[in-house]
């Protein structure tokens, strides 16, 4: 069987705002930055996308540390607790 492409875990989803695609990221393990390739996986949640951009109260953001939170642009939805990995 091979094995899953998954990368290193780095952060996880707090929320998402459906209407805007975007979901709040906090960063778990290390920090997590923009032009980063990243997979975000869960339950019925897989896909890969590069971050273009992050958000902390309205203000753009190059990167978060770890225990950090940002909002983050999102190409498809996102839910609750899916965990995102540095690819």
């Amino acid at each position: 069987m091979a094995e899953e492409k998954t990368g290193k875990e780095v952060g996880e989803i707090l929320h998402f705002f459906d209407h805007i695609s975007v979901a709040v990221v906090k960063a778990t393990k290390e920090k997590i930055s923009v032009g980063d390739k990243i997979l975000v996986k869960g339950a019925t949640t897989n896909f890969e996308q590069e971050i273009s951009s992050m958000q902390i109260d309205h203000a753009e953001v190059k990167e978060i540390k770890k225990g950090e939170e940002a909002g983050m642009k999102v190409d498809e939805k996102v839910r609750e607790g899916d965990i995102v990995y540095k690819i």
